[in-house]
């Protein structure tokens, strides 16, 4: 089934069941009012919202109205714990050697990871406020997750059961700033604001090409409409979704609705082009000497989406622009 959350003036947004096609949609108070509260009690609310799912796609649900991604809330829009990864190992090694950085010692034996900022997503069709264009803005195309109560320890053989959802992810970078915060060494704080996720969040019944581990399907991106890439999401993912769940759950348990990204999708043939601007110039500097795409400035437009094998859009696009804020 596919869920999404409309905006309703507060903090968690309405939760509707959005058919198949993207078409329309039905909230289901009587059910669950939030997705939040959907995620915490999944295992009697996932039936009860499959059966509407199932009449809404059939078209027998009178009071179902039109699906507008523009009045969408991320899927949660905002989350009690939102944890990004880095398993793209082509990706890790030129966003590093951009900033002059070397590869982690353990990066391949330990999924890199991060807490990002959890407590606001902006909608999928939002603007991304920022307070100037000058820190290298960056966008960087992601699959996540959003799992139930996972018990701390839990082995990674078994973490795939706790996925219940998955969705695309905008997650912005403010590439100047990782400059100066990685090195002091205590992770990421100014130099990542907050992130976008898809119009709808998607069971894993409805995507065949999730092998248990991830979602083998190319993820577009563009730039005030040209394409910058189209890296297949399960292709050289080093570590998969049920080993981050696990890394996170090492040694406290993970609530329900904590969203797992797994970082900027990249593969290593380089003609499926990139997943972030930075990657991008990378790439040029090593063909061309210097690079030059310019990172985001306002105005300007990025559109993440992931279509099925018969050209249709799963999730819904991300497409937001860039502003000044106040």
């Amino acid at each position: 089934m596919k869920l999404a959350s409309l905006k309703n003036g507060t903090r968690d947004g309405s939760l509707v069941v959005v058919d198949r096609t993207l078409t329309t949609c039905v909230g289901v108070p009587q059910i669950a009012a939030t997705m939040q509260q959907a995620i915490e009690t999944w295992s009697t609310s996932a039936p009860k919202l499959a059966a509407v799912y199932d009449q809404l796609s059939a078209g027998r649900i009178a009071e179902a109205a039109p699906f507008q991604p523009r009045v969408a809330e991320s899927p949660l829009p905002r989350a009690y714990q939102f944890l990004d990864g880095s398993v793209y190992l082509s990706h890790m090694r030129k966003a590093r050697k951009a900033r002059g950085a070397e590869m982690p010692p353990n990066s391949e034996t330990e999924p890199l990871m991060y807490q990002a900022v959890s407590d606001g997503f902006i909608g999928p069709m939002d603007d991304m406020p920022l307070p100037t264009d000058e820190l290298g803005v960056d966008m960087e195309a992601e699959v996540a997750v959003i799992v139930d109560d996972v018990p701390m320890g839990i082995a990674p053989a078994h973490a795939g059961s706790h996925i219940k959802l998955v969705m695309l992810l905008n997650d912005y970078t403010l590439r100047s700033l990782t400059k100066t915060e990685l090195p002091k060494g205590f992770g990421f704080m100014q130099a990542k604001p907050t992130s976008g996720f898809s119009p709808v969040a998607v069971t894993l019944d409805e995507l065949p090409q999730w092998d248990g581990d991830t979602l083998h399907l190319p993820l577009l991106s563009s730039v005030n409409g040209k394409r910058i890439g189209a890296p297949n999401a399960g292709k050289d993912m080093y570590f998969t979704y049920p080993q981050l769940i696990a890394h996170a759950a090492r040694t406290r348990k993970l609530g329900a609705g904590t969203i797992v990204g797994a970082g900027t999708v990249a593969n290593k043939d380089e003609t499926a082009g990139s997943s972030c601007i930075a990657e991008l110039r990378a790439n040029e500097e090593l063909e061309h000497g210097k690079a030059v795409t310019p990172f985001l400035k306002f105005g300007d437009r990025v559109r993440i989406e992931m279509l099925d094998e018969t050209g249709r859009s799963i999730f819904g696009a991300i497409d937001q622009g860039l502003v000044k804020g106040h």
